[in-house]
């Protein structure tokens, strides 16, 4: 309990935070023997893993001096956890506490000197982070005092007459700390009140309307318009101005309004779809419905169903309006804050929301609200359905128009609505519009937001709230048999009703499946109306989670027992009660016994092909996506009976996986609506999308990626048309199964043609206007159609002669058999094409570049059964003393293996002329000039690997936009161009002139870094956790960033060889320099191109791994030898001393041995962190750390009398480092062992 430290405290500053792990040492010591006494025996690491919220008060200098813990159910051993509520409820007057309302107190620790300032504080920022909350209890043995501080707080609460219980409870109100406010109608006299409230952040509304605006819109009060206030002592610290007049014909044009059936009442007369024109004798179709598409989810509309249960629900609505004025006048009274907001006249015509006395109306919107790709289909181009449906009924919402209220009262905003619809009593929904980058305060988290239409430009966010959200007594239980009416109901217009239905019968029927894995059904009640359902089973394959995803950054697992993991199958909830999303968890959690839940999401693919597939949850945001982790590839016939077991290392299908856990469920999420529009779905665009989806605590909700082909990895995985290009090694189809971006993200099909800076949209192919608030540029070059030069081949012309350069652009159409491949769809396009006019026909393959990608088309070609003979390889000269592979033995071994294949092979050739000159429809013969004689090569299809570079339409559009373009897209060091607003990153771009770095450019560093680096410095500008980066001074302002992440490159080569080449990035230079310089390093090879079995290796100066370069004809696993890179190689098991001893023979065996199975371990830099920090601690008072001691030695600092190694290996031992660095090796390889068996434990022998 308290514990007294010093009297200093008393005047310190102190503040409430979220507790973390790292607290727990502190937490335990002011804990004193009294805690026993009223909260039992507590195990803090285990409470701050289990409890919904876990609060630390600490100082400036982060000492903790005070903390509490919180769950969901009483810290007491006989009371079941799921039945808690009726046990309560029979020994203490606790009518009113619910699960909704009521959270238990299972340890509060303090300093003496601040425990009172502390515990209110403490209590203050629980009632503020649950705004539904109530009632915090706490129970201790009959006899037992609370300390001082506690008594401050918590109050007795009677018993029961014809209670036996032995424990004594306390209570603590919500109203004594943090009352529900006051509200009012708005009176002039408040003006005074209210303008420092709208002037403290922004004074543009009174720059627009006058100083006396608040006081004019207050008198214009009528039926229609009505101001009203929040009030706390007799002053108004909170202002909202609603109106009725409510333009829904223009929010149906910008919104997808049609679940809400347009804000309108129902009528016979709506039009609420499309009319089919067909003959009187054709059979009407049956309607399809697709998992992904928005109109499958939307509500059945039959006029007379509508006004049937429209007329019944809107009855029960007002009847339950008035019931709550008569018998809880309090709730006039309640009335919250939220951060001064204004909005224009979009907002006074805003208009947001669904009938909610309608749970099947709801139903199907629950798909098409949170998950991005239901959208993203609409966004395509060429498949938007531009109808809208016509509303005759009566208007059905009225808007806010104004509001504004303390920040110190915000968390309360929702007080106003119930008095707002008492004043509208015959509508149903109350909307608000806000422009995009306002950040979302309190008032919107009750909100539904609503999701823009694809055609919108509008700059702002639409959100709705429908009365029936007001209700409290949302109560979530196990599913009985009766429910089934209610559940068929609520599901009937979703894709997976039947998959839902059959596991609710299930569990009704046998409480477990035919495999006997246990089922839980849990449905959620609002006055006896089923608007919730939720399926959850046992997960059996948490072994499987816990190895390949990163599920340990979200909770401790050592303290979740196997049986406490759920598995998530199905969720639907009536987005009327979106906000009471997190309380279904948390009820889910508790009713369940569980305190983990996961939910995974397959690929569209293999989901409609799943067994037991998952119905696609609206919770989605409100969970957590997890990252997968990289796997180890196991050379499992040498590890034998060493392997991980196969739960381990079994191959399943890949998902994206999102969780959430008692800690979340009660922390928040930042939402971020600013419009964040990608351009390229290049590697650096995919990695600053992962980036941005895998914050945890952001929530993104209009990022937008304009791509050619749209999302990569959608389609099924073709070996042979995915051997075309050469590989980055950064992004493969696994990987965007494991990412699921299209969870997240809209997806345009299409190409950028233009950019309008000042409207702030772009412009795509077909003339769809993309909005942004935030343009990212990541197009990358592009392989484009050669322009033959036009020389007159008979006259024997060569390429010192051409007076035309062969890089200018191509302006007339594209042949028909050209192609130039730039991404998988490309690929897929020629692969078909070939199998359809080429492979069975006669005719010549030409293939045009010096690039790599030619030698892999070339060995594809190869692959399909194409004759040698039919193939010709043309290379033209390079335009740098640098080639594609940057290694004569290779180069001469891909050389060889053409020759044999019969492939012909042509050098410094320039294409002069297709068709003689003729018409270029179809090329059926090209010509090309040489350094002697030219020659003619008739063709049936030609590949253009030459030249590569910024897309012509991208170039049209940035140059029109009047950006800074010189060869590329100028960037500063942090990806500005010359407008704030738009930022790029990868290939398109090179960086401005004043940094003197003209040789350097993206293209020399590995795209994935480039793309997180991109994110990370927009996070700066969204992410509240991130501190704000002091200026460099400015003699440092022109050096740019150096990345560190090697540069990767791979394929499959002709002579059927595997190749992978892994360097340092930055500028190339030829290897035969590279080997004459001095501080060079050593290189180690193994085997030969020829025999299919090279390996190199290159160790630079401080024997650092640099450079690998692998050609084979066996596949090896390119994720280990990706981990080798930048090791030394003391690490590689004194890889140099065993060379020198003649022990390696071949690389490949040796990368295989069990001892490197570490090193390829995904935490193995988190391990080398962690040695290091050992190294730079100190161990010893006044003498040096082993890092400080290293680095005098180096700067010659340091004078020794014996060597230095040896000194340095005697102080290791003398000063506690080589324990320290042994207990770290066995802690990692033990927390790792189901990764890691291979390797000996401690007491195994």
């Amino acid at each position: 309990m308290a514990k007294k430290f010093s009297s200093k405290l008393e005047n310190e500053i102190i503040n409430v935070r979220r507790s973390e792990s790292l607290d727990a040492n502190q937490i335990t010591d002011l804990i004193r023997a009294s805690t026993e006494g009223i909260f039992g025996r507590v195990n803090v690491i285990y409470l701050l893993e289990k409890a919904n919220l876990a609060l630390t008060v600490c100082t400036e200098k982060n000492v903790v001096v005070a903390h509490a813990a919180f769950l969901d159910y009483p810290a007491l051993d006989f009371v079941d956890q799921a039945s808690w509520e009726s046990w309560l409820h029979e020994n203490y007057d606790s009518s009113k506490c619910t699960p909704l309302n009521t959270l238990f107190m299972h340890l509060f620790v303090a300093i003496t000197d601040v425990a009172v300032r502390s515990i209110k504080e403490l209590i203050r920022t629980v009632f503020t982070a649950a705004p539904e909350l109530h009632f915090i209890l706490l129970f201790t043995l009959q006899g037992i005092d609370l300390e001082p501080a506690l008594e401050e707080v918590f109050k007795p609460l009677k018993c029961l007459k014809s209670s036996k219980a032995t424990y004594a409870a306390f209570v603590c109100h919500r109203h004594d700390h943090c009352p529900v406010l006051y509200v009012r109608r708005a009176r002039v006299r408040d003006h005074d009140d209210l303008i420092p409230i709208f002037t403290r952040q922004d004074e543009t509304l009174i720059n627009t309307y006058g100083e006396y605006f608040l006081a004019e819109l207050i008198d214009a009060q009528d039926e229609e318009n009505h101001a009203v206030v929040c009030e706390v002592g007799g002053t108004a610290v909170g202002f909202m101005s609603l109106s009725s007049d409510v333009n829904t014909e223009f929010l149906n044009e910008c919104f997808e309004l049609v679940p809400f059936h347009g804000l309108h009442k129902p009528h016979p007369d709506d039009l609420l779809a499309q009319p089919v024109v067909k003959s009187p004798s054709e059979p009407s179709p049956a309607p399809e419905r697709e998992i992904n598409s928005p109109s499958s989810q939307r509500p059945e509309s039959s006029s007379s169903q509508h006004s049937a249960e429209s007329s019944t629900q809107s009855t029960e609505s007002k009847e339950f309006a008035k019931d709550k004025q008569s018998t809880n006048p309090a709730l006039e009274n309640k009335v919250v804050a939220s951060r001064p907001t204004s909005t224009g006249s979009d907002t006074s015509q805003g208009d947001i929301s669904p009938k909610i006395n309608d749970p099947e109306s709801f139903a199907g919107e629950i798909k098409c609200q949170n998950l991005k790709h239901t959208s993203s289909t609409s966004r395509e181009s060429g498949k938007r359905d531009n109808f809208h449906p016509v509303y005759k009924g009566d208007l059905n919402a009225f808007c806010i128009q104004l509001f504004g209220i303390d920040e110190k009262y915000e968390t309360r905003s929702m007080d106003f609505l119930p008095y707002a619809f008492q004043l509208y009593p015959e509508k149903d929904f109350c909307i608000i519009t806000v422009p995009r980058l306002v950040p979302e305060f309190p008032l919107l988290q009750t909100f539904v937001r609503v999701g823009p239409r694809s055609c919108s430009t509008l700059s702002q966010e639409l959100y709705v709230f429908h009365r029936s959200g007001l209700l409290q007594s949302f109560v979530v239980r196990p599913a009985k048999s009766s429910d089934m009416v209610g559940a068929e109901k609520l599901v009937r217009t979703l894709a997976l009703q039947d998959s839902i239905l059959k596991d609710l019968q299930t569990y009704n029927q046998a409480r477990r499946d035919a495999d006997g894995t246990a089922v839980q059904a849990l449905v959620a009640e609002v006055m006896s109306q089923i608007v919730g359902i939720a399926i959850v089973r046992n997960e059996e394959e948490i072994e499987y989670i816990r190895s390949h995803y990163n599920i340990e950054d979200f909770v401790y697992f050592n303290h979740h027992q196997r049986e406490e993991h759920g598995h998530l199958h199905h969720f639907v909830l009536n987005p009327v009660f979106q906000h009471y999303i997190k309380h279904f968890f948390k009820e889910i959690l508790r009713l369940t016994y569980k305190s983990c839940l996961y939910y995974p999401v397959y690929p569209s693919k293999e989901e409609m092909k799943s067994p037991c597939a998952h119905s696609l949850t609206s919770a989605l945001h409100y969970m957590v996506p997890v990252r997968p982790r990289r796997q180890i590839a196991y050379p499992l016939k040498e590890l034998g009976i060493n392997a991980p077991s196969r739960r381990v290392c079994e191959d399943q299908v890949s998902y994206a996986l999102n969780h959430t856990n008692r800690k979340l469920t009660l922390e928040p999420k930042v939402t971020i609506n600013a419009q964040i529009v990608v351009v390229g779905a290049s590697d650096v665009g995919i990695s600053f999308l992962e980036t941005l989806v895998f914050c945890p605590h952001l929530r993104f909700n209009n990022i937008t990626l304009v791509s050619t082909h749209g999302l990569l990895g959608n389609k099924a995985p073709s070996p042979q048309h995915q051997a075309f290009l050469a590989k980055s090694h950064c992004y493969n189809d696994k990987d965007y199964a494991l990412m699921s971006l299209q969870s997240w993200v809209n997806v345009v099909v299409g190409k950028m043609t233009g950019i309008n800076r000042a409207a702030k949209y772009i412009v795509i192919s077909g003339g769809q206007k993309v909005p942004y608030d935030h343009l990212i540029l990541c197009c990358g070059q592009q392989y484009q159609v050669p322009c033959p030069s036009g020389a007159d081949i008979g006259k024997l012309v060569n390429n010192r002669e051409l007076s035309v350069t062969p890089d200018q652009r191509f302006t007339k159409e594209k042949p028909c058999n050209l192609f130039t491949l730039n991404d998988d769809e490309d690929c897929q396009h020629a692969l078909h094409w070939l199998q359809d006019n080429f492979i069975n026909l006669q005719g010549n393959a030409i293939i045009y570049g010096n690039t790599t990608d030619v030698y892999t088309t070339a060995q594809t070609l190869l692959s399909l059964g194409i004759s040698g003979s039919r193939i010709h390889v043309i290379e033209p000269p390079l335009n740098s003393i640098v080639t594609c592979f940057n290694n004569f033995i290779i180069e001469s071994g891909v050389q060889d293996a053409l020759a044999k294949a019969g492939v012909t092979l042509y050098h410094n050739s320039i294409l002069a002329q297709w068709n003689n000159g003729g018409d270029t429809n179809s090329i059926t013969c090209a010509s090309f000039t040489t350094d002697t004689k030219p020659f003619k090569l008739q063709c049936l299809v030609f590949f253009s690997f030459y030249p590569k570079k910024v897309d012509y339409e991208a170039f049209k559009a940035i140059n029109d936009a009047c950006l800074v373009f010189d060869g590329c897209l100028v960037i500063d060091k942090n990806f500005h161009t010359n407008d704030a607003a738009i930022r790029a990153a990868g290939p398109l771009t090179k960086f401005a002139r004043r940094y003197y770095v003209d040789e350097l450019s993206h293209s020399n560093f590995n795209s994935k870094e480039i793309g997180f680096q991109l994110a990370a410095a927009m996070l700066q500008l969204f992410d509240p956790t991130i501190e704000s980066v002091a200026e460099l001074p400015e003699k440092l302002d022109h050096l740019i960033v150096m990345y560190t992440a090697p540069k990767v490159q791979g394929g499959f080569l002709p002579g059927e060889h595997y190749y992978l080449h892994v360097a340092k990035p930055g500028i190339s230079a030829p290897l035969e320099i590279q080997k004459a310089q001095l501080h060079y390093g050593e290189e180690f090879i193994t085997g030969s191109v020829k025999d299919g079995n090279y390996f190199r290796i290159h160790l630079n100066r401080y024997s650092m791994v640099e450079t690998i370069t692998c050609v084979s004809k066996q596949p090896f696993p390119v994720s280990n030898y990706l981990c080798l890179y930048g090791q030394h190689e003391r690490l590689l098991n004194g890889l140099c001393a065993r060379f020198a001893e003649n022990l390696i023979s071949d690389l490949y065996s040796y990368f295989k041995e069990p001892w490197c199975m570490a090193i390829y371990h995904d935490r193995f830099i988190d391990f080398k962190q962690e040695v290091r920090q050992i190294l730079a601690s100190k161990q010893v008072f006044d003498v040096p750390t082993i890092e400080q001691m290293v680095y005098k030695l180096v700067s010659d600092g340091l004078s020794l009398s014996e060597d230095p190694q040896e000194y340095l290996q005697k102080q290791y031992e003398e000063c506690g480092y080589k324990n320290l660095v042994e207990r770290s090796v066995l802690n990692y390889l033990k927390y790792n062992s189901y990764h890691l068996p291979m390797y000996a434990q401690p007491g195994m022998i």
